[in-house]
């Protein structure tokens, strides 16, 4: 059973698109989040120049989400000097310790860590070029660092970005909810509800071809998908490498079955209940 937590968020120029920090009860780390505009402002923040771990955040030309993971013995020399080097980035967020107690090898094993967590959930294109190496720490400390990390994880999403989220939202009471889809043309489909939309699972089988009177703009993302290697064409089909997550339920079964089709009624459990029928029961 997971609890309640509380987090304290402070606007420190008294503006939401501004730079704010962020606290958790119980917890010796502290979160900022800056716009790149307002990082040369930080001078005032002597807990910046501690020993600590950031994320800098943008987006490619395609729109596509983009991340860089990094550590620093000073966070705001590295983020000033990262103004100069990396010009993709729009805003950091940045994780110290209010005790300082955030040592050379923890923030070393922090990095490595959430660089391999990002790339597994593959949500954001990561901008790293060199995989961080992972430092050596007692099983103690790695314990800590490790819970260290979740809160990093909560407060990231909390932020605004679910850089290290799986796509899946897997919860004991909720492991009976996926939903198939098997149909003409190959279509052989397997997914779940997220608060994101509708999550295709990695492995699912799209129809091969489309029917004539499928709208454009479902033709026009499905061949997008295709483009980007969403769906890799297997011949009679066309199949999902990883798990794709899309806006909605009727845009995922639209794509999967190749024609028009509702989501809501498409999608059903191997008992034969629909996803409207599952929302409905669950209301």
């Amino acid at each position: 059973m997971k609890f309640g937590k509380t987090i304290k968020i402070f606007l420190i120029d008294g503006d939401p698109n501004g730079r704010m920090s962020c606290e958790l009860s119980n917890w010796s780390g502290k979160a900022y989040k800056i716009p790149r505009i307002k990082i040369k402002d930080c001078s005032d923040r002597v807990d910046l120049t501690s020993t600590g771990v950031y994320l800098l955040f943008g987006k490619y030309e395609d729109g596509k989400d983009q991340v860089y993971i990094g550590e620093a013995e000073s966070i705001l020399k590295r983020l000033n000097q990262q103004l100069t080097s990396k010009d993709f980035w729009n805003e950091t967020i940045v994780f110290i310790s209010k005790d300082e107690n955030l040592n050379k090898a923890h923030i070393k094993y922090l990095e490595n860590r959430l660089h391999e967590i990002a790339k597994a959930a593959n949500r954001y294109r990561v901008d790293n070029s060199i995989i961080p190496t992972q430092s050596s720490i007692s099983e103690p400390d790695r314990a800590e660092m490790e819970e260290f990390i979740e809160y990093i994880k909560m407060l990231v999403n909390t932020l605004g970005h679910k850089v290290f989220d799986e796509k899946r939202e897997f919860k004991p009471k909720q492991k009976h909810e996926t939903f198939l889809i098997k149909a003409a043309r190959g279509a052989d489909g397997q997914g779940e509800p997220t608060s994101d939309g509708f999550v295709v699972f990695k492995g699912s089988k799209a129809a091969g071809s489309t029917v004539i009177s499928m709208t454009s703009n479902f033709v026009i993302l499905r061949q997008k998908l295709i483009d980007e290697g969403v769906l890799i064409n297997k011949g009679e089909y066309l199949e999902f490498p990883e798990d794709y997550i899309f806006s909605s339920p009727s845009t995922a079964a639209s794509i999967v079955l190749g024609r028009n089709a509702n989501g809501l009624t498409e999608w059903k459990q191997k008992s034969g209940k629909t996803l409207k029928e599952f929302e409905s029961n669950d209301i």
